[in-house]
């Protein structure tokens, strides 16, 4: 009768939550940032790169210099400048608790935009996070305080709006605030897969079971799975009306009509987004970009107000008869698809011999190579794994040890880790200044000015992959797109960054004697002409200082008219 009332009041919980959710947020209180319809290009907690994506990215008509208004009334309490991240970004606090972030702007309304400008030339630097007091820029709901861009980690024009608690500053769904926003279509399932949980999610990996629509309702043949201990996850999307891939809200996996696991993404901060890794298959989203979510924890996941307590995912089969299992997905607007399957243990299929669990979650570890070494925290990885580290011969003409190879780079890590590497021949003092650590992990390359720890040199890496001491002697530079001395009619000064190893860490411009506002923009520097350079002020001289992530500086000169 005990576990029969626990059954009832976590059913009835699950039919509310929903319900529940947008109950506890003000409805209607802020309005649509934009002067044209809500619709969707992302949601709340869809599947990024090392994060939940943390608020709705707002489509603009594929257009820049789209009016954005403030959501409520309140005062602008902080800006930030940066070259990826939110690019220009407002954060606006209102007075029931709540901050509003609004990103990827092209420019703030005139008189932040003129304060901003003072401050960055004040202090000679382009990137800035300014927090301001309740009176300086107080706003009204819809009043205009940006035009919206495509400035930051933005692959093309949209708004991305935040909800955050004020206090906590956790990111809040923001479709739980009633934004009228049309949506009929429930999450569409294409793929069902499950995991020999003895061992690992990582090792020997993903099952994947085909999945097929009948009516309404997705089903799958028997399941027959060779361990008696299990987990499952599901490829799905939430369509929306708008044609866009979503981010799932809420999911439910039942076994045999009692709940084994369930989330919902109602909120998370910026220091637990990363916990995203351990929510999904991260090898198949590293190697084909495939978004599936377990339906179960990870013993290293510990994303807070994610899945229910006492309920793990982790089903244990102890006959090998049929049971059934129902997977229930929903949106925000309560849209729902349920999948239907069947498992049955099959024990002489059982042929899988664990790999040994060097890694395990909970535990740090430091590995050894005869040349290097790396030292992982207790919090470094989601499952237990069998760490694999060793060296071979750098093929770099630059390099300056073996090449050592940590994992895969379709293995997640959760923090920063440090790699100590030992060079493979005596360097000069002169030499030692310049040596880089390189990390390539299969998409891109991470580099670090390398840190000397006796006779070896470290960097620190949140991401697996293989490393690699460079000697960086080469100079950072930048090219300008017009010839020297020429007469400037366009409305803005470009010229494009290069760096052979890692990156232009240090950008400096002075226009005739004085540092001059470059925004960086990717790989480019861009100055748009101002009162520091006005038309029909003649012959200027641009010298512009770089430095690169060796610590290499370069200073070069140009010459144009105005």
């Amino acid at each position: 009768m005990k576990n029969f009332c626990k059954l009832i009041v976590v059913v009835y919980f699950l039919t509310g939550v929903i319900a529940q959710a947008q109950n506890n947020y003000p409805q209607n209180y802020f309005r649509n940032p934009l002067n044209i319809p809500m619709q969707l290009a992302a949601n709340f907690g869809a599947v990024r790169s090392n994060h939940f994506h943390m608020g709705l990215d707002l489509r603009t008509n594929s257009q820049e210099n789209q009016t954005v208004v403030a959501a409520a009334d309140g005062y602008v309490s902080r800006i930030k400048v940066e070259r990826y991240g939110f690019g220009n970004a407002v954060y606006i606090t209102h007075p029931n608790g709540y901050t509003t972030v609004y990103a990827h702007l092209n420019s703030y309304f005139d008189k932040l935009d003129d304060d901003v400008k003072e401050r960055q030339y004040k202090d000679e630097k382009w990137e800035q996070d300014i927090s301001f007091s309740p009176g300086q820029f107080p706003v009204a709901k819809g009043q205009l305080i940006a035009l919206s861009g495509n400035t930051g980690g933005s692959a093309g024009p949209h708004l991305h709006f935040e909800i955050r608690d004020t206090k906590t500053e956790e990111c809040i769904n923001p479709l739980l605030f009633g934004f009228t926003i049309p949506d009929s279509i429930a999450p569409v399932i294409s793929g069902l897969y499950w995991y020999d949980r003895r061992f690992s999610t990582y090792e020997p990996g993903a099952n994947g079971v085909s999945v097929k629509k009948t009516g309404s309702l997705y089903t799958t043949d028997v399941v027959q799975v060779s361990s008696p201990q299990i987990s499952f996850a599901v490829k799905a999307v939430d369509k929306a009306n708008q044609g866009f891939n979503l981010g799932i809200y809420h999911a439910e996996l039942l076994m045999d009509d009692q709940l084994i696991y369930s989330f919902s993404i109602d909120k998370v901060s910026y220091d637990d987004t990363r916990y995203l890794n351990g929510c999904i298959d991260y090898t198949r989203f590293v190697k084909g970009k495939m978004s599936i979510q377990h339906l179960s924890t990870l013993p290293g996941m510990k994303l807070k107000n994610y899945s229910l307590p006492d309920l793990n995912g982790i089903i244990t089969l102890q006959d090998e008869e049929i049971h059934r299992i129902e997977i229930v997905l929903k949106d925000v607007k309560g849209n729902t698809s349920r999948l239907a399957t069947k498992v049955r243990l099959n024990k002489n299929a059982d042929k899988v011999s664990p790999a040994g669990k060097t890694v395990i979650p909970g535990e740090g570890k430091t590995v050894t190579t005869e040349n290097a070494e790396i030292n992982l925290s207790k919090n470094a990885v989601y499952d237990a794994m069998n760490f694999m580290m060793y060296e071979k011969p750098g093929t770099d003409a630059d390099a300056v040890s073996n090449t050592i190879i940590l994992q895969s780079p379709s293995i997640p890590v959760h923090d920063y880790y440090t790699v100590k590497i030992k060079p493979n021949r005596k360097l000069t003092n002169e030499e030692k200044e310049k040596v880089v650590v390189l990390l390539n992990y299969g998409s891109d390359t991470d580099a670090v000015r390398g840190k000397w720890n006796n006779d070896k040199v470290e960097g620190q890496f949140n991401r697996l992959g293989t490393a690699t001491l460079l000697l960086d002697n080469s100079l950072p530079s930048v090219s300008a797109g017009w010839k020297e001395g020429a007469l400037i009619a366009n409305s803005a000064l470009r010229l494009r960054g290069t760096a052979k190893i890692g990156e232009i860490i240090s950008f400096r411009a002075e226009l005739d004697g004085k540092w001059l506002r470059f925004a960086r923009v990717k790989d480019d520097f861009v100055y748009i002409f101002d009162e520091k350079c006005p038309k029909g002020s003649g012959s200027h001289t641009l010298n512009v200082t770089t430095i690169n992530t060796a610590g290499n500086t370069n200073t070069q000169t140009f010459t144009f008219q105005r």
